[in-house]
């Protein structure tokens, strides 16, 4: 007989207990197979196939794909395994330990986001694969924090099949049904250097960068005038100019001159016609200029996410939590998980202001409606299926 798993509290703890931070700085980025290898046992315990996908990107991670039941549709509890960074001298509490304090659960992912698949685990452990009409699937990925990879290599697997998915990222248990993407770009320009004292010796870079600054303020003024949706709190697509740097002396012509930029689309807006718009703008600007013009991304953007106000998961979200369906300014797997044809919701028990910050916690209080809410997930998509 196969043994059963601790209960949710003890569940919490082991997995905040092994770190698996995600960065994009090799020094301090780490593997989540240790949290895998604790779902996946925890999982097979309660009768689930389980599946451990090694990122082909890297594989020190791994994607887990765990399902209970068979047939078409069912719904999918989704999270990430990863966490941020975090500087221990910064917390009041060990931040590997949970700790119990103040009507909160203290401890690092409790919030964002490994501590909804304890929560996952305990709605589902009240079901067996004959009690289910379609299947319940549980996925864990790597690497939301940083790149992304996991949720990209399971989207262009094609190995998700379910029909609805719930994201348990932080929303208040508020569900969110769309939320902006996130493009990080660069621009750099290469002149030629050479004494200060006769400018005609060279061409600087950074005063063809100050007009292409100019350029994709003007640009960002522009796309604020053709999109606007009133359900963000900031309703049109945002451009932060983040980082520019260039030259080597105050004495010598700036030959290189390079810009970072941050541009957050609405849904509508696709990051590749966005690229190809201001490549053609600063490409006529440059030309004829003797500076030699180059742009490449500094991550592999995330797309915007929506689902329709009249889909069925977004429906049911709002009927088993009273609350309408709102937007969110931060992005998610949602994209990834909408490109597999699924009927997407981000919807969990943490709160965004407690993610990514020292003494992250979940609140106590949070913990058994989240289960409530999960069970009637589980009951309107995997047990009644025939009426979703």
């Amino acid at each position: 007989m196969k043994a059963s798993p601790p209960d949710t509290l003890q569940l919490m703890r082991e997995i905040v207990a092994v770190p698996s931070v995600s960065s994009v700085s090799p020094d301090i980025d780490m593997g989540n197979q240790s949290v895998i290898n604790k779902l996946a046992g925890w999982l097979e315990d309660l009768g689930f196939h389980v599946e451990v996908l090694p990122l082909v990107a890297n594989p020190d991670k791994a994607n887990l794909i765990a399902t209970l039941g068979k047939g078409q549709g069912g719904l999918v509890l989704a999270g990430h395994t990863d966490t941020v960074p975090f500087d221990e001298s910064r917390w009041h509490y060990n931040p590997l330990d949970l700790t119990e304090a103040d009507g909160r659960l203290y401890g690092m992912g409790t919030c964002d986001m490994k501590g909804f698949f304890a929560l996952a685990i305990a709605a589902a452990r009240r079901y067996s694969a004959a009690a289910l009409q379609a299947p319940l699937v549980i996925v864990a990925t790597a690497d939301e924090e940083s790149t992304m990879n996991g949720a990209r290599e399971l989207a262009a697997s094609g190995r998700l099949q379910a029909g609805h998915v719930v994201i348990g990222e932080p929303t208040g248990l508020r569900p969110v049904r769309m939320h902006k993407g996130m493009m990080m770009e660069a621009i750099r320009l290469v002149g030629r250097s050479g004494h200060s004292s006769d400018p005609s010796l060279g061409v600087n870079a950074m005063e063809g960068m100050h007009r292409v600054l100019a350029d994709v303020l003007a640009w960002r003024d522009e796309l604020q005038q053709r999109y606007r949706d009133d359900a963000f709190a900031v309703a049109s697509p945002t451009l932060n100019l983040g980082r520019i740097f260039g030259g080597d002396n105050p004495n010598r012509i700036c030959a290189h001159c390079e810009l970072h930029y941050d541009l957050r689309p609405l849904p509508g807006m696709l990051p590749d016609s966005l690229r190809d718009e201001i490549g053609r703008r600063l490409t006529a600007l440059t030309g004829g200029s003797g500076l030699e013009l180059e742009m490449y991304t500094l991550m592999e953007s995330v797309p915007p996410f929506e689902s329709s106000p009249a889909s069925a998961i977004v429906a049911a979200a709002e009927e088993l939590t009273g609350t309408a369906a709102e937007s969110a300014a931060y992005s998610t797997e949602a994209p990834f998980f909408k490109q597999c044809g699924m009927d997407t919701v981000v919807l969990g028990p943490g709160d965004i202001a407690q993610a990514h910050q020292p003494d992250e916690f979940i609140a106590l209080n949070r913990i058994q409606p989240t289960v409530v809410l999960l069970d009637g997930l589980i009951r309107r998509f995997c047990v009644q299926a025939g009426s979703s």
